[in-house]
């Protein structure tokens, strides 16, 4: 994608895609997690679709404000009662841990971008 005259590659990882199945997969079996906007981000992901600018600020946003739902047992102890947690399940749907380093490194990028 060309933002303010640079190119910017906004094509969500493999990794990612891999995660947001996973999430899909375990809302369907155990009932919980996300929204439906969480779901409709996985499957943009599980595509691997260009996402917009504000889609990966909002990844950013996404994952800045829900990280402390990880600290729950349910969601980081597979033996712990309850999981995988809601949490877990919705943090996927949004491309899980490699989602997040990915949307920390674009919009650091696109910041760059937006100063120039």
């Amino acid at each position: 994608m060309i933002y303010l005259g640079a190119e910017i590659d906004t094509k969500p990882t493999q990794e990612m895609a891999q995660e947001a199945e996973k999430g899909l997969r375990w809302r369907e079996e155990y009932n919980r997690g996300g929204t439906l906007v969480g779901v409709a981000r996985a499957n943009q992901l599980r595509r691997r679709d260009e996402l917009s600018i504000r889609t990966i600020k909002r990844m950013k946003a996404y994952f800045d404000r829900h990280a402390v739902d990880l600290e729950a047992p349910k969601n980081r102890d597979p033996e712990a009662a309850g999981y995988p947690g809601a949490g877990l399940i919705a943090w996927l749907l949004w491309g899980g841990d490699s989602g997040k380093a990915w949307a920390d490194r674009k919009v650091s990028e696109i910041r760059r971008i937006e100063e120039e």
